[in-house]
């Protein structure tokens, strides 16, 4: 059978244990990995693994004589479903994968395949498409659905709030899906002993830092026309051997995403939806009060004074770089108090 991810999250909520294997296969392999966990998990329960009742086998294994049908018609100490996990399978790996396939029978070990990209034509995925006892599942760069995140944070045991989820969903589409992973654990860990609904601070409090944080302070003083903050904040900066195109390249990206948030038409509320990565927390506020304070037109004169001072430090000038951006920073800063 040839199943899509959504029936995969079906199959994880409630696992069929008269399929006699899946075959997960995608290019990306931190994706397929962490849909592997999750469905291997649903099939044995939690305490599988230690009761013996998982068998890892690396596909490269089958070739030294690794008996794989014996391994699936094996029978453990301990009751319960078994599955045995073949990773990192390729073509070269059809004709023992799919022998095995052919003689299960019911009571045997549930088959769980891992591969990379498979072309339409590949014999493994032509073998458990056409199979009608198993389930062909590709996995793709497609961000997780929100059925996909509600089925996890069940499994977290965490209840969310509409706000907290509405950013929790924007974040899944710009993490990968490992750190998106990571920060729904680390999420349940923050909320262990509260049932309280996820607030957008809870979110703000584990999500990753963004690699703009080092400049927020100096940008933030820039848009809020605190000229006096500068100086401190550059020579601070230039202490840690921020270069000045670096900053240049960051103001550029911070009056940007002002611009998109003031040009839509629902106004700076729904330009914010627009962002990449998303702005939440207290600085979604404070995003907000800065594009309502600005405009379009003086966002405007703001981006080409910054592209006049990117080109000027990229040429040939014998100008002091960061003298040069720290003028177009309190210019900028000027512009917000008018």
């Amino acid at each position: 059978m040839k199943l899509n991810p959504r029936d995969l999250a079906r199959l994880v909520a409630r696992p069929d244990p008269s399929l006699a294997g899946v075959l997960l296969y995608g290019p990306d392999a931190m994706r397929v990995a962490l849909k592997r966990q999750e469905l291997v998990e649903a099939m044995v329960g939690p305490q599988g693994e230690a009761e013996i009742r998982l068998e890892r086998v690396q596909a490269a294994d089958m070739r030294r004589g690794t008996p794989l049908g014996d391994l699936l018609k094996a029978q453990g100490f301990f009751p319960g479903p078994r599955v045995v996990l073949v990773e990192e399978a390729n073509e070269t790996h059809a004709e023992p994968l799919l022998a095995a396939l052919q003689d299960w029978r019911a009571g045997d070990a549930q088959l769980v395949i891992t591969a990379g990209a498979l072309k339409a034509s590949s014999k493994l995925r032509k073998g458990f498409e056409n199979s009608k006892s198993a389930a062909a599942i590709g996995i793709y760069d497609d961000p997780p659905s929100r059925d996909e995140i509600e089925a996890m944070l069940a499994r977290a045991g965490l209840n969310m709030g509409a706000e907290a989820l509405r950013d929790l969903t924007a974040l899944s589409r710009a993490l990968d899906p490992g750190d998106f992973y990571q920060m729904v654990e680390k999420l349940a860990l923050y909320k262990h002993g509260d049932s309280s609904p996820v607030s957008v601070a809870d979110l703000a409090a584990v999500a990753p830092t963004s690699t703009e944080a080092a400049v927020d302070d100096l940008l933030h003083a820039v848009a809020e026309g605190q000229s006096d903050q500068i100086g401190p904040l550059i020579s601070r900066l230039q202490s840690q051997g921020v270069a000045a195109v670096t900053l240049a390249i960051f103001a550029l990206r911070h009056f940007r995403a002002l611009h998109v948030m003031t040009s839509d038409p629902g106004g700076p509320s729904a330009g914010i939806q627009r962002l990449r990565p998303p702005v939440f927390g207290p600085r979604r506020e404070r995003f907000l009060r800065q594009a309502q304070g600005w405009g379009v037109v003086r966002l405007e004169r703001a981006l080409g004074e910054l592209i006049e001072t990117d080109l000027t430090l990229r040429s040939a000038s014998n100008a002091p770089s960061m003298a040069v951006m720290e003028r177009t920073l309190i210019r900028l800063a000027m512009l917000a108090r008018r």
